[in-house]
């Protein structure tokens, strides 16, 4: 699973790259809560909590079913 996570998160990192932040997979737990740690520009940003749900989130959930909710750490 955590290879098919990183895998979604490659074809989402461009995007984050764009505008000058980037997503680094932390952890995967047995109950398929993924934490991420959201890097630069994104890191700070006030809209980084709905680039994590509304972004990051549906698309992992949408790559990887087993996906149930997405943290930042």
């Amino acid at each position: 699973m955590k290879e098919r996570i990183e895998q979604a998160l490659n074809k989402i990192r461009p995007t984050l790259q764009a505008d000058g932040g980037d997503v680094e997979l932390v952890d995967v737990g047995a109950n398929g809560v993924v934490k991420v740690r959201l890097k630069g520009a994104c890191g700070g940003c006030p809209m980084s909590q709905l680039t994590l749900k509304m972004g990051i989130e549906r698309i992992l959930k949408k790559e990887v079913p087993e996906v149930t909710s997405v943290e930042a750490v």
